[in-house]
């Protein structure tokens, strides 16, 4: 969901006429044509094309850019129109909008239920959900965009979204009927376009507006920020069922919470990473500090796990499921003198223990490494510094701490089995 900043689009009254000039022949030669050029100069170049600004064809050219990588599908459609940048930023990816509907498949029927996404933004999650979904409707208070997305959504074939220029809090108070779900992706930038992270900052406040919201649903899915505390959010969020963390290609995109009117008990964690091959590890807090795990020295083999068990904080959990040492408690490394198959994450295996008065260049001939600490007293660019090792090649610079001393490791990743 994207709302406040709308900086580059017309008003809404000429966003038609815009449009129809937007798709001539000659504006969308010219953005095939410049697909690749260099933004900046660009801008300094030309003022518009056939009467369109030029900065609107920036964002179109931005938008065809980041479609490619985020939304590939919606990317093939020449008639999509795309919003400033920012306004991309937030939005969901194709790969997270498809796991958000497989989520809730889970959950409910979807093709007899009705949901409400009460920040429609750009409409990413909506489309996804529309082809799932009976009945969507979509709420967003920023006119422009929202004309963009129906626009876009009519594009695409969709048929079964209605669309409502209003605020989440207006429209939850004209409500006089309930839905099947209410989706929720409120928005971390509302004031001054500076970021925010806890749920109580960000607009539409998803904690205030609770109450409201379990009088017209039973079912809630909020989606925040990967940098949110998952534990300070629970305090927040009545009848939260399961947390899912959702990385894609190990890097963690976002928070979703899965709520239920009715569940009083504790919620399940859910670490997931989205790759060619899906993985998923599911845990509960309570079990978390319950358990007790054995730490040692590293061994033969180092584990790093993704970035999903990371932020999940299932971090005694991996090393009681996999039968794994921790090398300390704020050292999030797994050892083990045998390697361990399928591990959710980067498998090293030891070859030196070295001291940075060595001479590195025995250890990396090339000059290069691949250098990661974690609760290490030296930063990756001090050790670069100190070691005068360049960034890459095949081997690793490992530094991190044990329990009763620090280390350095030379080591390989190893392929994934």
């Amino acid at each position: 969901m994207l709302k406040f900043t709308f900086v580059s689009f017309v008003a809404l009254n000429k966003l038609t006429a815009l449009t129809q000039q937007l798709f001539s022949s000659a504006v969308q030669s010219f953005i095939d044509e410049h697909e690749l050029d260099d933004i900046h100069e660009l801008l300094l170049k030309y003022k518009a094309i056939n009467t369109v600004p030029i900065s609107v064809i920036i964002d179109q050219i931005i938008g065809r850019r980041k479609a490619r990588e985020k939304f590939r599908s919606w990317s093939e459609q020449k008639r999509v129109i795309y919003p400033p940048s920012i306004n991309l930023e937030q939005s969901s990816s194709e790969q997270t909008a498809r796991n958000k509907v497989a989520m809730l498949s889970k959950e409910l029927a979807l093709n007899t239920s009705s949901l409400l996404d009460l920040t429609g933004g750009f409409g990413i999650d909506s489309y996804f959900f529309s082809r799932s979904f009976r009945e969507v409707h979509f709420v967003e208070p920023n006119g422009d965009l929202l004309k963009i997305a129906q626009h876009n959504h009519a594009q695409l074939g969709v048929n079964n979204i209605q669309y409502h220029n209003s605020t989440a809090e207006e429209f939850l108070e004209s409500l006089d009927r309930k839905f099947d779900l209410i989706y929720i992706d409120p928005s971390r930038r509302p004031k001054d376009n500076q970021k925010v992270f806890s749920l109580n900052q960000c607009v539409p406040d998803v904690v205030l507006l609770q109450e409201k919201i379990w009088q017209v649903t039973d079912r809630l899915l909020v989606k925040a920020s990967p940098l949110l505390d998952i534990e300070k959010a629970l305090k927040d969020l009545k009848h939260a069922k399961k947390v899912s963390v959702v990385s894609v290609h190990n890097e963690c995109k976002e928070l979703l919470f899965y709520c239920e009117k009715t569940f009083e008990s504790e919620p399940l964690i859910e670490a997931k990473n989205l790759t060619e091959t899906e993985f998923a590890f599911s845990f509960k807090i309570s079990e978390e500090r319950k358990l007790e795990v054995k730490y040692s020295d590293p061994l033969q083999f180092v584990y790093e796990p993704n970035a999903s068990l990371l932020k999940s904080g299932a971090f005694k959990t991996i090393a009681f499921r996999f039968k794994i040492n921790k090398l300390h408690p704020s050292t999030h490394f797994y050892t083990s003198e045998n390697r361990i198959d399928f591990f959710p994450g980067r498998v090293f295996k030891i070859e030196s223990h070295v001291k940075l008065r060595d001479k590195m260049l025995t250890f990396f001939p090339d000059g290069k490494a691949n250098i990661i600490t974690r609760n290490y007293p030296l930063t990756v660019q001090d050790l670069r510094k100190k070691t005068g090792l360049k960034e890459g090649g095949e081997r690793y610079l490992i530094g991190c701490s044990g329990m009763s001393k620090k280390f350095l490791l030379v080591a390989v990743k190893l392929d994934s089995l």
